[in-house]
């Protein structure tokens, strides 16, 4: 088979190397790059990648992922969209290879999207961002997501047991931009619960209480907000509101409420579930 990474970024010189050491296990590494000012560009381009650069304007994380996904030759078997600050464990392209099959047309494999001061997983899940060349393309401003645009319907999707991908961001990054994404994307999109969700959050970050508990409400009461890992985590977003406006009966009535949607979630290493600090 053969496999193409693309990538979009933006000032990530400091993670050339240990991305691209991560993902030389693929034929190929395609990067759109939307307007660096560092050496991102030239780096990659030392280190093998096929480099485009362009700017993105409006901005949105969906166009840049349509058009990185441009790039990728159009005889590729698989696609493989990850971002300069993730890093595959070595033997991914064999335990992918292993799990996919002729008729499939998405993987879904490991990610650690966080780690704990100890070095141990913080929040682990499972995610599809390696799919067939043809029939795909990427939506919403931000917080993204592939689309099937097929003519018939997508192949199977095939779980890839034994890839790993961790995420290592940059905690200077500024997070200036996903706000009026978000409220877009909700704008756009009024019945994706996953983005009220996100937009919730987003307002909690900012310390925004009361939009916060106000939206997450909205997300909870949404039929299609079924998943419990994450009405868990709007439950435990609106209590953090609620402590934040000194209302502590509030926020212990909704951090037990969170406990309740969600107890199968492991404990972290100091015994609190789910990052949870019960000091209400």
């Amino acid at each position: 088979m053969k496999i193409v990474v693309y990538a979009i970024c933006k000032n990530e010189e400091k993670f050339v190397d240990r991305w691209m050491d991560s993902m030389l296990e693929a034929d190929q590494v395609v990067v759109l790059d939307t307007g660096s000012t560092d050496g991102t560009a030239a780096r990659l381009r030392e280190r093998g990648a096929v480099v485009t650069e362009e700017t993105v304007s409006p901005w949105r994380f969906d166009t840049a992922r349509n058009r990185s996904l441009e790039l990728v030759p159009e005889d590729a078997d698989l696609c493989v969209c990850t971002d300069l600050d993730e890093v595959f464990h070595p033997g991914w392209r064999a335990s992918l290879e292993r799990a996919w099959t002729p008729d499939a047309s998405q993987a879904s494999y490991r990610y650690t999207w966080s780690f704990n001061s100890d070095g141990s997983e913080g929040v682990v899940f499972w995610i599809e961002k390696i799919h067939s060349r043809q029939g795909w393309r990427w939506t919403h401003p931000v917080h993204e997501v592939l689309q099937w645009t097929g003519t018939a319907s997508p192949g199977p999707k095939v779980t890839a047991a034994g890839v790993q991908l961790d995420h290592h961001p940059d905690p200077t990054k500024s997070r200036g931009q996903y706000l009026p994404l978000l409220e877009l994307s909700v704008e756009e999109d009024p019945a994706d619960d996953r983005n009220l969700h996100y937009l919730g959050r987003e307002y909690m970050y900012r310390g925004q209480w009361d939009d916060c508990i106000r939206t997450l409400l909205r997300h909870l009461s949404m039929p299609t907000a079924t998943w419990r890992d994450e009405r868990a985590a709007s439950m435990r977003f609106i209590a953090k509101s609620w402590e934040e406006k000194g209302d502590i009966g509030a926020a212990k009535s909704w951090y037990l409420r969170a406990i309740a949607e969600a107890p199968h979630l492991p404990s972290r290493p100091d015994g609190h579930r789910r990052g949870l600090l019960l000091t209400v």
